[in-house]
């Protein structure tokens, strides 16, 4: 059975910060690529949600947070076996201070 995904608002709003980087840089097309990118990875798990990985931070790791490593990007996100769901919480780039962004939630 799959899993329904849900996001945060936190999560859609840093996505957008992203795409919109992106595009500034180096343009919609770009831009437009890497909100597939990152929808297609979110949507995969879907069918396998425990293909993150623990984050480094033990603090993290007790809150129950899994991390989806993309190239870059680092996807946030929580899983309810008992109601099927997975919850993103924060999509950032793993270059930011992420363990101060996740705290912040």
């Amino acid at each position: 059975m799959k899993y329904t995904i849900i996001r945060t608002d936190t999560a859609d709003s840093l996505i957008r910060k992203i795409v919109l980087f992106v595009a500034e840089r180096f343009g919609n097309d770009v831009a437009l690529e890497k909100l597939d990118h990152i929808e297609e990875s979110i949507l995969s798990l879907e069918d396998d949600p425990y293909i993150g990985v623990e984050p480094k931070y033990n603090v993290l790791k007790r809150q129950g947070y899994l991390v989806l490593i993309m190239e870059k990007d680092l996807v946030f996100y929580k899983v309810d076996d008992d109601k099927k769901l997975v919850t993103i919480y924060a999509v950032i780039d793993q270059r930011q201070d992420y363990l101060s962004i996740i705290r912040g939630l």
